[in-house]
């Protein structure tokens, strides 16, 4: 039942609502003030106040929107987003988190489409990026050598995971974290090993929509949880961005590439040459078993994703979507080339002995554990950079895989059921630049037919 606190000139309403799992009564209030002017007699009319909130609170209209942006946003990560999402998403939104609890400090409620505008504007200003990137200015490697410091041990005493450690052995940018956390351990000025790199002072639009869809998606939670009666992102139109174009290889590149490969460690050649014919992305690559390969079939089922992160380590995940999980033929040279990869791999195995720890895994450390994702891209980014070849990424294979089977006349559907697009549609909108070049392609094919057939010069 309703109870009814008097203070000033105005009346407190409080309805019970039962209790929490914890055994914390949980109580909602509405703050009822009689209109000046209005009689003893009108005021009365509370009682039908009373009546009508607790109405309200029973039939679950009454929503508790005046809970902090931030405390709803941390009960969205532990009652939503940890039981919901991938652990590299779950990540990826909390690294988002600092900006936008800091520009929606007020009531979840209060937030309104306006406010949302001006993050935005914000977001996309002169300076507002907060990760300055730095690079080595001396030969790390040679210098943790002639300190007889190792990767692991380094690793193990500044909590900097093996694959950044490698990023910057390799040259390549790194965080302000990551240069102070060297530096103090080795006892030397960050000057004197990193500098600071030139880069762009604003944020990617892409990152300014992750921003948005992340306010979006804890909001929409507070609709579906009666918290909120509706989403002010539902009212803002978020930022535009463009389709960024794939980097590939071209036919002329993969052969180059190919060429290059003659001569560098097995385990790595054979990475590239899988990525290749197969356009997995780098963690399905990585959590390939021997389980998952029937070389009677010529047949690679992709069940799984070997990913990374600094909390948890390295750890199994789902594929990225349904049908990411997916059946690949590897008929030919593919097939062949893995037949010959077991084979040195459990001679690598015998040379080990019982210092091998056998997780069935196709790519591994020396001793047999699952390989770390950043030591394949800090490896091939070292070997393009060495052989000369464009700057692609790992990543850049499997875009160069969807191309040049798209230019060989493969059905998009086919090239998105290899790939493990969840639809044609994301394959045709990722390589446009393929498409059109195929069509390009069978115009000239067909009009050359329709020449001979017809005898003439044009139709």
């Amino acid at each position: 039942m309703a109870t009814v606190t008097r203070r000033g000139t105005a009346y407190k309403i409080t309805v019970s609502c039962g209790y929490d799992i914890n055994g914390k009564q949980l109580r909602k209030h509405l703050t009822w003030e009689p209109s000046p002017g209005m009689t003893e007699r009108q005021i009365e009319k509370l009682d039908r106040q009373k009546v009508l909130f607790e109405e309200k609170c029973r039939s679950g209209q009454v929503l508790d929107d005046n809970i902090r942006f931030v405390d709803f946003a941390d009960k969205w990560f532990k009652d939503y987003a940890e039981k919901q999402l991938r652990p590299r998403t779950i990540n990826r939104y909390r690294s988002l988190m600092s900006r936008i609890n800091a520009a929606i400090g007020h009531p979840a409620g209060k937030a309104a489409p306006h406010h949302l505008m001006a993050f935005y504007d914000n977001l996309a200003e002169q300076g507002v990026r907060e990760d300055i990137k730095y690079k080595a200015k001396t030969d790390l490697q040679k210098l943790m050598k002639d300190k007889k410091i190792t990767r692991e041990q380094l690793s193990r005493e500044t909590g900097i995971s093996k694959g950044t450690i490698t990023n910057a052995y390799n040259g390549r940018n790194v965080s302000m974290s990551t240069v102070g956390r060297m530096a103090k351990y080795l006892d030397m000025e960050p000057t004197a090993l990193f500098e600071e790199q030139e880069g762009k002072k604003t944020l990617d639009p892409r990152t300014i929509l992750h921003h948005h869809r992340v306010i979006s998606s804890i909001l929409s939670t507070a609709v579906h949880w009666q918290v909120l009666n509706a989403n002010p992102c539902d009212r803002v139109k978020p930022p535009k961005v463009g389709q960024k174009e794939a980097r590939y290889l071209d036919e002329e590149e993969a052969g180059r590439l190919l060429e290059a490969l003659e001569g560098e460690p097995t385990q790595y050649r054979v990475i590239v040459l899988l990525l290749l014919h197969m356009g997995l992305r780098r963690g399905e690559l990585c959590g390939l078993e021997w389980e998952d390969i029937d070389l009677q079939r010529e047949i690679v089922t992709v069940r799984r994703s070997s990913l990374y992160l600094p909390e948890k380590g390295i750890f199994d995940d789902e594929t990225k979507n349904d049908s990411s999980i997916r059946n690949i033929s590897i008929a030919g040279p593919g097939a062949e080339l893995l037949r010959e990869y077991r084979a040195w791999q459990n001679e690598e195995r015998l040379k080990i002995g019982d210092q091998w720890q056998d997780h069935d895994r196709l790519f591994t450390q020396w001793n047999g554990k699952p390989i770390h994702p950043d030591t394949i891209t800090g490896w091939f980014h070292k070997f393009v950079e060495n052989k000369g070849l464009p700057p692609i990424s790992i990543h850049s294979l499997r875009h160069t895989n969807a191309t040049l089977q798209i230019a060989a006349g493969i059905p998009i559907p086919t090239v998105a059921d290899r790939l493990g697009h969840a639809r044609p549609y994301i394959t045709m909108t990722t390589y446009a630049h393929a498409i059109r070049s195929a069509n390009e392609a069978a115009a000239e094919a067909l009009g050359k037919m329709l020449k001979h057939t017809n005898g003439k010069k044009g139709f």
